[in-house]
């Protein structure tokens, strides 16, 4: 059960973190140098293609939630490369020379006007990449437009202050390994084993901050279904924040350091597999970013847990109890499932929580459209963070409330933390009676006695 109280003192909180912030002291002329470092450095043949494919056919806009909940045109996804598409028209593009003469360089007023269209509207999701005819990928270059902004001291001052948390003093939200300790002894009090420190184990285990604070039975769910397959699991209190402001600010820095620390204690226990909670962006920041020092590989599979559930069931290892009976006439429960963007459409995670779900015993009606093609909540990228982003994030919710409603199905269940939250907060704000559930509580529910 969701303590609502944490919920919303972690709204509350969110409220404060420009607070605690602290700004790069950098004049107009170093943030705009330090910007152009980062694009010139970043726009490689790939990223140049991207920049000079565009025809601008306006498909992308009708795949942006943005621009659809609000029709503005300054919301669309190829309009918010075009200061990258001029430093490279201008720098390193064929006619450069030619250009220059006629195309005006950016400035800090353009930089601090692209800060609302890469962070606030934008939660990289992806969909205009699948739609464009051209194949460009405005997720990277948007990505690319974060880590200039970031290194020009501009990134918003919600994600400066917790990356720079992260980064400094190794906590999030002011979880650390004592929180979470204290957080552990509260569910083994429950009756459940959850290992810590544990010198060598095959699976580790990472959480986030959310877990911790919020979804504490999520936490519980997935230790509780660890044991019951047996495995030979443990948290590390050194590396268990899955959460990577790094990556949702900008820093690829910071984005390589808070990755690294999960790395090294999987590497220390001798895992052969490291399993991440309910959290979107925390699968391609370990799964696809992350590697060894050099390049190499991880040694070791990165699973999300909705993806290992899959796996499981499909595999015949993890059999859960038959849903409970129904009386005469009464209707069965109705679920839909929101694909998380940065686990479906980028990491390809899509059959595995269905096959999840399918083995509930429950009726899964899909959205229109679904998997892939599926609509962003509006929340993920760290726009959840952005306290003036509230609005423009709603307008983005309610499309894919709509598309739930549609379904006629009484629990959407999700397999991200950050679009619980910003389902939770905009069914607060529309007093929307759908449930909203998460894909590893359900299962845990099921599970034999």
């Amino acid at each position: 059960m969701i303590n609502m109280d944490v919920f919303h003192g972690f709204l509350d909180a969110i409220k404060h973190l420009p607070e605690a912030a602290q700004p790069a002291p950098l004049s107009d002329a170093q943030r705009l140098t330090r910007a152009k470092a980062v694009m010139r450095a970043k726009i490689d043949r790939g990223l140049a293609l991207d920049l000079e494919a565009c025809v601008n056919c306006g498909y992308c806009s009708e795949a942006c939630h943005f621009y659809q909940g609000t029709q503005d045109p300054k919301y669309s996804p190829s309009r918010k490369l075009d200061l990258l598409r001029r430093v490279h028209a201008r720098e390193s593009s064929a006619f450069a020379p030619l250009i220059r003469l006629f195309t005006s360089d950016i400035t800090v007023e353009d930089l601090n006007e692209w800060q609302e269209l890469v962070y606030d509207s934008c939660t990289e999701c992806g969909r205009c990449s699948m739609i464009c005819p051209m194949g460009v990928n405005t997720a990277r270059g948007v990505n690319v437009m974060r880590e200039a902004l970031y290194e020009a001291g501009l990134a918003p001052l919600e994600l400066q202050a917790v990356a720079q948390e992260q980064a400094g003093r190794g906590t999030v939200f002011g979880v650390g390994p004592n929180e979470l300790r204290q957080t552990l002894d509260q569910l083994r009090a429950q009756g459940v084993v959850i290992p810590l420190d544990e010198p060598r184990a095959d699976v580790m285990l990472v959480t986030t901050v959310i877990d911790v604070l919020l979804y504490q039975d999520a936490l519980l769910a997935t230790a509780r279904i660890l044991n019951h397959l047996g495995v030979n699991w443990t948290l590390r209190s050194a590396g268990f924040e899955a959460a990577n402001f790094g990556l949702l600010s900008g820093s690829e820095a910071l984005q390589k350091a808070a990755s690294q620390r999960l790395i090294d204690e999987a590497l220390a226990i001798g895992a052969r597999t490291v399993i991440l909670p309910e959290c979107g962006h925390a699968y391609p920041a370990l799964r696809w970013d992350a590697s060894l020092p050099g390049g190499q590989p991880l040694p070791f599979e990165v699973m999300a847990i909705s993806e290992y559930l899959g796996r499981e069931i499909k595999d015949g290892r993890l059999k859960l109890k038959p849903a409970p009976a129904l009386a005469p006439g009464e209707a069965g429960r109705k679920i839909t499932y929101h694909d998380a963007c940065k686990l479906a459409r980028h990491g390809g995670v899509m059959t595995e929580p269905r096959d999840a779900l399918k083995a509930l015993g429950m009726e899964l009606v899909e959205t229109t459209p679904t998997a892939e093609k599926n609509w962003c909540c509006g929340g993920g990228a760290g726009t959840f963070l952005i306290n003036r982003a509230g609005d423009l994030r709603h307008k983005a919710w309610e499309i894919k409330r709509e598309q739930i409603d549609a379904t006629g199905a009484d629990t959407v269940v999700v397999s991200c933390a950050s679009c619980r939250l910003n389902f939770m907060a905009g069914a607060e704000a529309d007093q929307w009676p759908t449930k909203i559930e998460s894909v590893v509580e359900m299962v845990a529910q099921q599970l034999p006695t």
